[in-house]
């Protein structure tokens, strides 16, 4: 048996497959190869297909199918398999089988392996879908699993359901999705993009960075071959003011100062060391410490593990440490403002 999603590089929709693919036997709903069947087209429209082949019909067949999509099996492949209609029924009635999504079922209820909604969302979806925004943030690691699943596809539409989000495009470059912990998803980049036209994408640019999954001139290349996305602008906007305002630990902590008076907050010492690690901000009177981070300096894997231990260590000792970023500081004061005084508030020793 072998399954699993795959990426079909610059196949316009009148092209044939692949030659040769009759003698593949059963085939269990689409059953494609790509690899050098086709050229490397870099820059072509990519084409999505669920690729799954099993030695067996019936229920082993049913068990082979299920195994290799977290407990779930599409209508289509039921009749691949030669389940006929009355005996899905049976299944259904007695309980063998339950519904999760319109042509979506799975063996086993409720669904508890790990991403088996995201599974079933594809599976419902079929061709031409991949895993993108929040989802495929939460697939990169850089944000928590959301309570939907978001996926888009490729030049069609399907009917909506409660439990899907989805976005509909023209076409993705192949540049733009790829596949990731067996799932079709789009890339780092272009995740950032499309996140970024519904919210804040700030934690999760620094997380990618940190990470090393995007480059600024793979964010910039990634928003040129989508100009007209509404989280372009928000992209680009982010990394011109990192460049235009550029980090400085200086100016930082004079716009910090400035900040604090102009609220009338308890005035804080700044660049001292606090167990012997040396601190932007210090609250001597509340334990609190608030440090400035920007991108250029905390942006990569060894500086991320740096803050990391060095923040568990004082907070170990018994200090509360509030990071904010430099774009945070330039763009939105207010918001640090708030922070610094609902942190103080909380650590108010009186």
């Amino acid at each position: 048996m072998w399954g699993g999603w795959w990426l079909l590089i610059g196949m316009g929709a009148d092209e044939p497959a692949f030659p040769g693919i009759s003698r593949w036997r059963p085939q269990i709903w689409r059953v494609l190869q790509a690899g050098d069947a086709i050229p490397d087209k870099s820059g072509s429209p990519a084409r999505v297909c669920r690729v799954l082949q099993v030695d067996s019909t019936g229920d082993r067949g049913l068990a082979e199918v299920a195994a290799a999509q977290r407990g779930l099996v599409h209508r289509a492949q039921l009749r691949a398999l030669g389940i006929s209609r009355g005996s899905y029924n049976h299944r259904l009635a007695s309980g063998s089988l339950h519904r999760v999504l319109p042509s979506v079922l799975s063996l086993v209820h409720p669904l508890i392996e790990p991403w088996a909604a995201e599974t079933a969302a594809l599976l419902y979806a079929g061709d031409d879908a991949v895993l993108s925004h929040e989802t495929a943030a939460a697939v990169w690691g850089l944000a928590a699993i959301p309570s939907f699943v978001a996926i888009t596809l490729i030049d069609r539409k399907i009917e909506p359901q409660p439990q899907l989000r989805q976005h509909r495009v023209k076409t993705l470059d192949i540049r733009d999705v790829t596949i990731h912990n067996g799932f079709p998803v789009t890339s780092p980049a272009r995740t950032l993009i499309d996140c970024a036209a519904r919210g804040d994408i700030e934690d999760m640019l620094n997380e990618a960075r940190a990470q090393k999954l995007v480059t600024d001139e793979g964010l910039r290349a990634a928003a040129a071959r989508c100009p007209g996305r509404s989280g372009t602008a928000a992209v680009l906007r982010m990394l011109e003011a990192e460049q235009d305002t550029g980090y400085d630990q200086s100016r930082a902590e004079r716009l910090l100062k400035r900040l604090i008076a102009e609220a009338e907050l308890e005035r804080a010492v700044h660049n001292v060391k606090v167990e012997g690690k040396r601190v932007d901000a210090y609250w001597p009177r509340h334990g609190l410490i608030l440090e400035v981070d920007g991108h250029q300096w905390h942006g990569h894997r060894q500086a991320f593990e740096r803050d990391r231990a060095r923040d568990q260590k004082l907070v170990a000792a018994g200090y509360a440490v509030v990071r904010v970023t430099w774009r945070q500081l330039t763009e939105r004061p207010l918001v640090v403002v708030a922070v610094i005084a609902k942190a103080l508030a909380r650590r108010d020793p009186k």
